[in-house]
């Protein structure tokens, strides 16, 4: 029997350091961010299949007849070129149009359409998303998005257990299921960024600008300078590691002053590296200037090239994270949106309706 209905979410996740490095196979620190992608999948009786994606702006709707001369015997295990090509042709993100509506679209419909061989028929349904990340700023939009996706396809053909009992708010899947449903997601990922490194979507499932084109800047220095740049990758590689330590530290003992110091300085030496390696951008070297004149320390975090920076706050006398007066309408002046959050969600989860925020269930709920 098709699962009718269900609630699904997963995390964004942020780069505390090693942007770009993991693809030159140096240490890259991501963690999951408690800014949540939402999915809802409804099955119908209506004969199509819509996607709505309020937060860019896309609603599409199709019969299912209009898809079932897609479908063709290839193989799940790898990304299938043909059945690309052939949705590519269907939304008409050829000729190199590469927009976010249509890349989500066609992530989509290559996952619905893959579980063909899971189904003796595709079903009809109504795919609805919602997310707190903002797109294309590299923190993890597309592959929240595509892990959503993934669980909630893979609940609905039966190819995984629902995990949520009837008395639970939320639940995960056993390892075996989430390692499906990473694959799975990574596939999405491959669609949406071309040649991903698997970090988000990972980190998704367990914990306008192009992220292509910046890592194709990095190795182009790489290929300009070696002998140069060889050394930088290194040090970020060593920046990495050392803030792992400090945080696994600071989950078995007591938190101290120089745990904060030490991550602060680490901070900086970064956002330098990133400056060397053509990442960087005017807007985040603002950032960085106006949060060190309230005692803050920021970076980049995600695509570079502009796109998002991460600032670490400490925790005040009675251990809640505190902004120094003044902070959020200084960025705000500069043209800065600001979101306050922690690291370390969980992954990829299940939810019942009572668990998820009132204001997003209501999104979620719109035909």
């Amino acid at each position: 029997n098709l699962i009718r209905d269900i609630f699904v979410s997963a995390p964004g996740k942020a780069i505390l350091h090693g942007e770009h490095a993991v693809v030159h196979g140096k240490v890259a620190l991501a963690v999951s961010l408690n800014l949540r992608t939402y999915l809802r999948l409804k099955v119908t009786t209506t004969g199509k299949v819509c996607i709505n994606l309020p937060n860019i702006d896309t609603f599409h709707c199709w019969d299912l007849s209009e898809l079932r001369w897609l479908i063709h015997n290839f193989s799940a295990q790898r990304l299938d070129a043909e059945l690309v090509k052939r949705l590519r042709e269907f939304v008409g993100a050829t000729n190199g149009n590469l927009d976010t509506c249509s890349m989500a679209t066609l992530s989509f419909l290559y996952i619905y359409i893959s579980f063909n061989s899971f189904l003796s028929e595709l079903p009809s349904l109504t795919l609805t998303v919602w997310s707190e990340l903002p797109t294309g700023a590299g923190l993890g939009s597309s592959a929240a998005y595509s892990v959503c996706l993934a669980a909630a396809l893979l609940c609905t053909s039966g190819a995984i257990p629902v995990p949520l009992k009837e008395w639970d708010h939320t639940a995960r899947w056993c390892q075996e299921d989430l390692e499906l449903i990473n694959s799975w997601a990574f596939q999405g990922e491959m669609i949406i960024h071309g040649n991903p490194s698997g970090v988000d979507n990972a980190v998704g499932t367990w914990v306008p600008r192009s992220t292509k084109v910046l890592v194709a800047r990095v190795k182009d220095k790489i290929n300009k300078f070696p002998s140069i740049m060889t050394p930088v990758l290194d040090s970020v590689d060593a920046v990495s590691c050392t803030c792992e330590k400090v945080l696994s530290e600071m989950t078995c003992e007591p938190i101290t002053g120089e745990h904060y110091n030490i991550l602060e300085e680490l901070i900086d030496i970064n956002q330098h590296h990133l400056n060397v390696m053509g990442v960087g951008h005017p807007a985040l070297d603002m950032l960085c200037q106006v949060t060190l004149a309230k005692g803050l320390h920021s970076k980049l975090t995600g695509a570079g090239g502009g796109g998002c920076g991460i600032t670490l706050l400490r925790p005040g006398a009675l251990g809640q994270l505190e902004v120094p007066d003044g902070t959020v309408q200084d960025l705000r002046d500069c043209g800065f949106d600001c979101w306050e959050t922690s690291i370390g969600g969980p992954g990829v989860q299940q939810h019942s309706p009572l668990s998820v925020k009132e204001e997003i269930l209501e999104i979620l709920n719109r035909d």
